[in-house]
């Protein structure tokens, strides 16, 4: 299949991106990420479907058996707009993906900007992701990962606003090429991103069994 290759991202949505979840089953971990990239996530309406950073993680998922792609992503660009043109939906098993913000940040529809604290920390955006994890608890939530320290500090909040006993927490850095830079010696000064791409992917892979998900012979047997 030949998948033109996107040259223009286009104005930002900036609509709300559900979290993905799985059609049925327990949900053991939430992956939490920062945000819906502007040509990844606010495109495709799928947390991190098309970001840059996000084809990292769901290599993660793919090896752990998270995560089953239809047959048209195996070769496709990776792009927000061409999964949503076709219809292109990740399945996803025993895990859910979801943002600390839930849409794409922008002041002028056409440029990107990272989320700040009032938004991350207001009321209603607060009671959205109290609501989504008390909604995966119902389905079996052992454990949360969060990707990036913004993610992490708006789950801080979340939890001393309304504390949830008994979900194990993980943090990692963010999947992005300046979260993998920041985690690597020297800066990354020298390494080669696939390699630290390589090296997050384990990182991350052992986050999400630390935090409750079933090693892959595990859920095999």
């Amino acid at each position: 299949m030949t998948v033109p290759k996107t040259t223009h991202i286009g104005r930002i949505l900036g609509t709300p991106v559900p979290m993905l979840t799985p059609r049925s089953g327990p949900v053991h971990v939430l992956l939490l990420g920062e945000a819906p990239g502007p040509r990844g996530a606010d495109k495709s309406g799928v947390p991190f479907l098309g970001d840059t950073a996000g084809k990292v993680l769901y290599d993660v998922l793919v090896r752990l058996g998270a995560m089953a792609w239809p047959p048209a992503l195996v070769d496709m660009e990776w792009d927000g707009s061409w999964c949503a043109a076709h219809g292109v939906m990740p399945l996803a098993h025993g895990v859910a993906l979801g943002n600390a913000f839930d849409r794409c940040p922008t002041d002028d529809g056409a440029t990107f900007r990272a989320p700040v604290r009032p938004e991350l920390e207001g009321s209603a955006n607060l009671t959205r992701l109290t609501r989504d994890i008390t909604q995966l608890r119902a389905r079996e939530l052992k454990g949360i990962v969060t990707l990036g320290r913004v993610a992490t500090r708006t789950l801080d909040t979340v939890f001393a606003r309304t504390p949830m006993p008994g979900i194990a927490r993980r943090a990692l850095p963010h999947p992005s090429a300046q979260g993998l830079l920041s985690m690597a010696p020297n800066r990354g000064k020298g390494a080669r991103m696939e390699d630290l791409q390589e090296a997050w992917r384990v990182r991350c892979a052992y986050a999400i069994m630390q935090a409750g998900f079933p090693p892959p012979e595990a859920s095999a047997s």
